[in-house]
């Protein structure tokens, strides 16, 4: 899961009246006007609220007749809120852990006599380990621009754009507004 959809749900969350809407939900489905009387609010907040809450594919709505009623995606909720745990845990399950020796194996398979990248694998595990070893070049608390990272990437391998975003999706790197950096050691997947 993308860190930039974890920070979205937890500032979506974090508002006292979406977290009541929630636990109202979990009770059963309700249509806007209930959700407002209980708790005593109007009803364009409470459409506010569950706009918000439908972004995140929180809560999703049925049309029964003239009226909707909100439901709770139980499933999504469970995802997402235990996706911090997994952030802050030990990011890469036990299905990748691999030796020294055997990510040494991987790197000497994929890549040439010069260090760069024969093709990148499909396989997730071989994948991360040829991500981690192209990222021991670039320093840690330092950005970096776009261009920088292209220009790094292209002296592994040429398709640098599917390189960079797997980067960022494999939590190696946070982008912002074009500016790199990397995680800590602490998020990396392997």
């Amino acid at each position: 899961m993308q860190l930039d959809k974890i920070v979205n749900f937890h500032k979506t969350v974090g508002d006292k009246t979406r977290i009541r809407i929630i636990s109202l939900l979990r009770s059963g489905p309700l249509h806007g006007q209930a959700i407002a009387g209980k708790l005593g609010l109007r009803a364009p907040t409470i459409s506010h609220h569950l706009k918000k809450l439908k972004d995140i594919d929180v809560v999703y709505q049925r049309r029964d007749k003239n009226t909707i009623y909100y439901y709770l995606n139980e499933s999504k909720l469970e995802r997402l809120t235990h996706a911090i745990i997994e952030v802050g845990g030990n990011a890469m399950d036990e299905q990748y852990a691999v030796s020294q020796e055997e990510k040494a194996k991987i790197i000497q398979n994929f890549t040439d006599q010069t260090g760069r990248l024969k093709r990148l694998p499909a396989q997730r595990k071989k994948k991360l380990i040829l991500l981690e070893h192209i990222l021991r070049g670039l320093e840690h608390g330092k950005s970096y621009e776009e261009k920088e990272i292209n220009e790094y990437i292209q002296t592994y391998y040429e398709d640098y754009a599917t390189v960079r975003r797997e980067f960022v999706m494999a939590h190696f790197m946070y982008r912002d507004n074009g500016i790199y950096e990397l995680n800590p050691l602490e998020m990396w997947p392997v």
